[in-house]
């Protein structure tokens, strides 16, 4: 969920002199059509920006909006790429002050992040290396780091949209069995015969020895979960056996 748009500038500037004037500023203006979910904020900062340069509008207004399109996820290239063609549309001299301030804005501005860098400043654990080690037994990218190596081993395993394990076994004599703990983003979960199951942060599964299941990501989101094999000091990855991935693609798409 987007953090809601609050804007004070009516009353603190205009709140003497034009209360009603700075009521619809704050309230409404910013209050309630900012924050209406029919459009994103980053578009409705595009829509912004590019409604004052038409108008030929390149104060301090201008200047606000631009901060808080950079602020919402508009890249340098992207407010480039705006700016040009308005220039083409609304006039090359407003386009001409426009970029005067943008250039201003988007200086030094570092590259656009990755997803898996977004996803990464997410998390509370990192992210870790290519899960090269044991990528046969997955489909798509896997990523593996050690949170814990001493007394119970830990890792977070971390999954690139549309990963996820073949289907497997956690064999165990007594015990065993394995545990998953959602640290991030959002997975799904399956048991043979069962229907699968919706990872959250905090989620947690329970997996008795014996079940052959599944775990991954979806397909829009990254997926990182804390894997844990209860009275068993062995890496949360062996016991992984290959089997058939039947129906893996339906069930994908009926959760996505």
């Amino acid at each position: 969920m987007e953090k809601k748009i609050v804007q004070t500038a009516g009353r603190t500037q205009l709140g003497d002199f034009a209360p009603l004037f700075a009521e619809a500023n704050d309230d409404f203006l910013f209050g309630k059509v900012w924050n209406d979910p029919s459009v994103d904020v980053k578009t409705r900062c595009i829509i912004t920006v590019t409604s004052l340069v038409s108008m030929g509008i390149t104060d301090g207004s201008l200047s606000y909006h631009l901060q808080n399109a950079k602020n919402h996820g508009v890249s340098k290239a992207e407010i480039a790429g705006i700016l040009t063609q308005v220039g083409f549309y609304a006039g090359w001299p407003k386009a001409w002050a426009a970029f005067g301030l943008a250039g201003a804005v988007w200086k030094d501005a570092a590259p656009a992040l990755t997803e898996k860098e977004r996803f990464a400043q997410e998390l509370m654990f990192p992210i870790g290396g290519p899960n090269d080690a044991y990528a046969k037994y997955f489909k798509g990218q896997s990523y593996l780091a050690p949170v814990s190596t001493e007394q119970v081993p830990i890792y977070n395993v971390t999954f690139e949209p549309k990963c996820r394990n073949n289907w497997h076994i956690h064999h165990a004599d007594k015990g065993g069995g394995q545990l998953l703990i959602c640290v991030g983003g959002k997975g799904i979960y399956q048991a043979w015969g069962k229907k699968p199951v919706l990872m959250l942060p905090g989620s947690v599964v329970h997996i008795p020895a014996g079940v052959k299941h599944w775990h991954g990501a979806v397909a829009d989101a990254w997926f990182s979960h804390l894997p844990w094999i209860p009275k068993a000091s062995i890496h949360p990855m062996s016991g992984l056996r290959k089997c058939r991935m039947r129906n893996m693609k339906k069930t994908l798409a009926a959760l996505t």
